[in-house]
Formats: C-alpha cells, sequence, structure tokens
C-alpha cells in the first residue's frame, strides 16, 4: 500500500488556501475600485453600444465574409442576374424585372430613409395590414418578390432565402434597438391639402430627374446589361407593379423626398419639398406599369388599407380618382373620426 506523504498534502492544500485567499482579496479590491470610480463602468458599456453602419463595398473586399451572406448581397444588388429575367437557370427566373432590390434599397440596403436593412430583422415578426396577420421577414421579402420585383415567391425554405436574411442580419450586427427606428422606413411628410398637380409634377420631374431617369421615364441602362441598369425605369413594362407600395402616391412622395435627386438629398437635409415630392410622385404613377393580379383580396380588413392605395375596394365613399391623386387629408381625417385609425400613408 502506497503511504500519503502528510507533508505533500498539507503544502498544496496550504498552497490552494492562498490562491483562493488572493483571489478574494482581487476581487474585494476590485469592487472597492469600481464603486469609488463608476464612470469606468459607464464609459466601457458607452464603448459597447456605438453602433455605425457598415460601410459594405469595404468590407466585401477587404474582410472575411461568411458565403451566404456574400451569395445574399449578390442576389440583393445583382438581382437580374441571379432571381431576374437574365439568369442562368430558367427556374431561378423568378423576378419579373430587371431592377435589383438595391434600385430602392440604396447603398446596398445600408442608406437610412430608403427602406434600411440594418436592423430589419429585429422587427419582424410582426403584423402585416395587407395579410391581416403576423408576418415574417421571409413573408416580407416575398412580397417584395411578388410586387416590386413584378414576380413570384422565393421557396422560404431555399437557399438564396436563407442568404438574404443572412445578409439582412450581416448589416444589423450590432445595432442597438433604439437605432432601428432610426434608420428604418423612408421620412415624414405632410401631404397638401390638394390633389396632385399632374403639370407641376412633370416639371419638378423635368428639373430634377431627366439627367438620372431619361425624359421617357425608362432609366439608364449599363452599356452590358447583364448589369442591369445605372438608373432605373420608373414605368412601363419593366419596373415594379401597380400593386406595390412604390406605387401609392404618399409612400413614393415620403421615398422621393428622403433619396432624391440622388447622391445629392438625404432624409436629414431634403431638397424637394413636401408638396414637390408629393406632385412629383403622382406625375411618375399617372403612367402604365406591369398590374398585379388579385388586388382585391389585398387588406382583408379594409380600415387597414393605406389611403392612398389607388386600387378597391375601400372602407370609405371616396372616389378612386382620390384614393390615386388626393387630396388625402379628408380621408385620413375619415378615419381618424370614424375608427381612431391615424394614418400617414
Amino acid at each position: 500500500m502506497k503511504m500519503i506523504n502528510y507533508k505533500i498534502v498539507s503544502k498544496r492544500i496550504a498552497i490552494i488556501i492562498s490562491a483562493l485567499m488572493g483571489l478574494m482579496a482581487v476581487v474585494i479590491l476590485g469592487f472597492y475600485f469600481f464603486k469609488n470610480n463608476p464612470e469606468l463602468l459607464q464609459k466601457s458599456e458607452r464603448t459597447i453600444t456605438i453602433w455605425e453602419p457598415r460601410n459594405v463595398d469595404e468590407d466585401m473586399a477587404n474582410s472575411f465574409i461568411m458565403p451566404d451572406v456574400k451569395y445574399g448581397y449578390d442576389l440583393l444588388t445583382q438581382t437580374q442576374k441571379h432571381l431576374g429575367p437574365q439568369a442562368e437557370n430558367p427556374q431561378m427566373r423568378l423576378s419579373g424585372n430587371n431592377l435589383k432590390c438595391t434600385s430602392c434599397h440604396l447603398d446596398s440596403g445600408n442608406r437610412p430613409g430608403s427602406g434600411s436593412w440594418a436592423g430589419v430583422t429585429q422587427r419582424y415578426p410582426s403584423f402585416r395590414g395587407r395579410s391581416n396577420a403576423m408576418g415574417t421577414i421571409e413573408d416580407r421579402i416575398n412580397g417584395c418578390m411578388e410586387r416590386s420585383m413584378n414576380g413570384q415567391k422565393l421557396d422560404k425554405d431555399s437557399r438564396e432565402m436563407r442568404a438574404i436574411v443572412a445578409y439582412m442580419d450581416w448589416l444589423s450586427e450590432g445595432i442597438p434597438k433604439d437605432e432601428v427606428k432610426k434608420v428604418s422606413g423612408y421620412t415624414t411628410l405632410d401631404p397638401p391639402n390638394a390633389k396632385v398637380d399632374l403639370q407641376k409634377g412633370r416639371q419638378v420631374f423635368t428639373k430634377h430627374c431627366i439627367e438620372c431617369h431619361q425624359e421617357d421615364g425608362q432609366g439608364l441602362k449599363h452599356e452590358d446589361f447583364r448589369d442591369g441598369y445605372v438608373y432605373p425605369p420608373l414605368w412601363g413594362d419593366d419596373t415594379f407593379n401597380d400593386g406595390a407600395g412604390m406605387h401609392r402616391v404618399l409612400t413614393a412622395a415620403q421615398f422621393i423626398k428622403a433619396n432624391m435627386p440622388y447622391l445629392v438629398a438625404t432624409r436629414d437635409k431634403p431638397v424637394l419639398t413636401d408638396e414637390e415630392a408629393y406632385n412629383v410622385a403622382g406625375y411618375i404613377n399617372s403612367f402604365n406599369r406591369p398590374e398585379k393580379s388579385n388586388k382585391e383580396k389585398d387588406y382583408p380588413d379594409l380600415k387597414l388599407k393605406p389611403v392612398s392605395t389607388p386600387y378597391g375596394p375601400w372602407e370609405d365613399d371616396f372616389t378612386a380618382e382620390q384614393h390615386k391623386y388626393g387630396p388625402f387629408p379628408p380621408i385620413i381625417a375619415y378615419y381618424k373620426e370614424k375608427f381612431d385609425i391615424k394614418k400617414s400613408k
């Protein structure tokens, strides 16, 4: 039988006790130090919560990017190649036009005031008036596929859907909840209590929009059209359909005010007045575009339908003309008075 060396055991126990006492001393001293210097903890907290939007182009070029994130970026910035009419695989031609998702979600979906995707996945699931039900981020993406892209839904379990959501998650990394609202959506707009003036809208279009979108509104194509449009068409066969949110005058006006003229206006420093944005949005939406089928099934609860939705039915007696071109304040006032629903678009 092996004899126990009590001297060695005692020595090891003494070492362990000393170490524990030392650790306790460090904890006590640390507690005392930070109790008397609370600003150090506050400074650390502030540092952790500082968030800045990604520099997407720089990160894509110089950082390690997970394959799903990179594929999502490619799908969203070159949609016409991967999911549109130019996709090599006919089964992947799910988008019905040559727009990119980033034709509207500017700066790779990272521009405040243009429906930024930073933080968007934090906002879902959420209630969607168009379906009168809770919707997921995948439902929201498919809404754009069917309307803005004038196409078909993606399979929710497909590699493409997972990649798009992965890219949006990547854009959202580290964003505090109070920042999400600051970067999402478009901007506020006070609609004039008047019908859209199409002549004034045409004047605004001529002054501010023709340089990019051309006089005929058909945009500017890349020399190699496999790259799609430099600036997208605003009406005609190769653009969003009449079920898209951008076909509503008030929604379009909010977007235009926050972002146009491109690279000149910002949400914080718009170029156009509310009236100018309103009239030019009406002018753009006065032209023909693809028709979405089954629009009458949108908004099962008609009280939730945006007031500038130009197709019926509606939960009111205002004319189709007024729902398309305004004036909208009387319709807004009606829903507030009768149903206590506050509407902004």
